[in-house]
């Protein structure tokens, strides 16, 4: 056995009550989220004021923590709102509050002297001065630009005090712009993504119309699927993460408000499985490819390192593709026996396993093949045999949304575990690596 190595802190992203319930059952130590104003992610479901307090209360009845995303770059005009807001909440327990613009941060000192402090990505700090003037200013921990590559993340490191933290993303979407600052969406559709209401416009195809041929547009190509000019790839570092880790990054964060409770639980499951084994014997991890096919299960675009091997002038990251890989169908979600007992007379176990109490998130039928994951596990494939409804009487299939039902398992399930598709649609499971 090695010795240990420092284990950074994961951080997912909780775009609802039910993604940060999943994110924290999978192995997060904290999560990020927002309230219905001010945060990046303005179309993702978010928090009331009530259910942002009952999210802090349930996270530290956990041990885990929640951030606040204040990160827009507000106009004049939002700052009584803003006020508002942080006076309404500032007794909530919120861990820490994620900021870009100075005057958000200074109108948080003012309000709530005692919060800590972390820069926003949006900051775009690059550079060990900047970094350290942060710093000076009290922020405990700088979400770093995604633009850098690790070179530099260790020579911003070497330059702060060791109280001040580093946080760096580690896999999800990117950005065509630096850093997220665009004016694109504003200037196409009015909305303003430095205020959290990015339409994705750099994901669109485009042409080019010569002017006295309006009716004749040319694409933009670049292969024959289309253009795709200014669409980032995904993120995906599980294959680097001791590189990472070495660096000196205290936390890593996982991109994905918008995306599915899946999603949020397949991603934190897979990183947390891998920090947890490199960190506990540095000298003698050896990187399992099940995790990198775990996170070609969920819904991305084609994967790469972002640039913490390669600037982005000498690799742009752009995507090849259109849409999203799909991920794979999410059938349904264990439930406690307690919630939804079995019927009196149902035989328990057998020879192909127990039954469990589920509630369905997509349509599922006997004969299909589906995979169980539970944190701290990948997927375990095994074949639906039997479905019953809530009376017990069995059933072909589980077709209607949030339908309860049980089905047999040949091995044990708990309150939390995903039932998902088992038909596999990677191609090449190191793809990204």
């Amino acid at each position: 056995m090695g010795k240990k190595s420092k284990c950074p802190e994961l951080l997912s992203p909780a775009g609802n009550f039910e993604k940060m319930k999943a994110a924290l059952l999978y192995g997060a130590d904290a999560v990020y989220l927002a309230g219905t104003r001010f945060g990046m992610r303005s179309a993702a479901d978010n928090f009331t004021d009530e259910e942002l307090e009952r999210a802090v209360r349930y996270a530290h009845e956990r041990g885990k923590k929640v951030y606040l995303t204040m990160n827009t770059l507000p106009h004049g005009n939002e700052y009584p709102a803003l006020r508002e807001f942080l006076c309404r909440i500032k007794n909530y327990g919120i861990d820490a509050m994620i900021v870009a613009d100075l005057g958000v941060l200074a109108t948080i000192r003012e309000l709530i002297p005692e919060m800590e402090i972390h820069i926003s990505t949006q900051a775009g700090i690059v550079s060990p001065q900047s970094a350290c003037a942060f710093a000076a200013l009290g922020a405990k921990r700088l979400v770093l630009a995604r633009e850098l590559t690790l070179d530099e993340i260790r020579a911003i490191r070497e330059a702060l005090p060791p109280e001040t933290e580093l946080e760096t993303f580690i896999h999800g979407s990117m950005c065509v712009s630096f850093s997220g600052r665009c004016m694109l969406s504003q200037n196409l559709t009015g909305r303003d993504a430095n205020r959290g209401a990015c339409t994705q416009p750099c994901r669109w195809t485009y042409t080019v119309v010569e002017e006295k041929r309006p009716n004749e547009p040319y694409p933009i190509e670049q292969n024959d699927l289309g253009t795709f000019i200014m669409s980032s790839k995904d993120m995906c570092t599980v294959g680097i993460l001791p590189q990472l880790i070495e660096a000196g990054i205290d936390s890593f964060k996982i991109e994905g408000r918008m995306k599915s409770a899946y999603y949020t639980a397949v991603v934190t499951n897979s990183y947390r499985m891998a920090i947890d084994s490199y960190t506990a014997d540095p000298e003698g991890y050896r990187f399992d490819h099940a995790l990198q096919r775990e996170l070609e299960s969920v819904s991305h675009r084609e994967y790469c390192t972002g640039y913490y091997l390669d600037s982005p002038m000498e690799n742009a990251q752009l995507s090849a593709m259109n849409g999203y890989i799909r991920e794979k169908a999410y059938f349904a979600t264990a439930l406690e026996p307690s919630e939804h007992p079995l019927p009196i007379g149902m035989t328990e176990e057998n020879d192909r396993g127990r039954l469990y109490p589920f509630v369905q998130r997509n349509k599922v039928s006997v004969g299909e093949r589906a995979e169980l994951i539970s944190p701290g596990r990948i997927g375990r494939p095994f074949l639906v045999e039997e479905l019953y409804d809530e009376t017990g009487s069995p059933v072909p299939s589980a077709p209607h949304p949030s339908m309860r039902f049980f089905a047999r398992v040949p091995f044990e399930v708990q309150p939390g575990d995903i039932m998902r598709s088992g038909e596999s649609d990677v191609s090449d499971p190191t793809k990204g690596t």
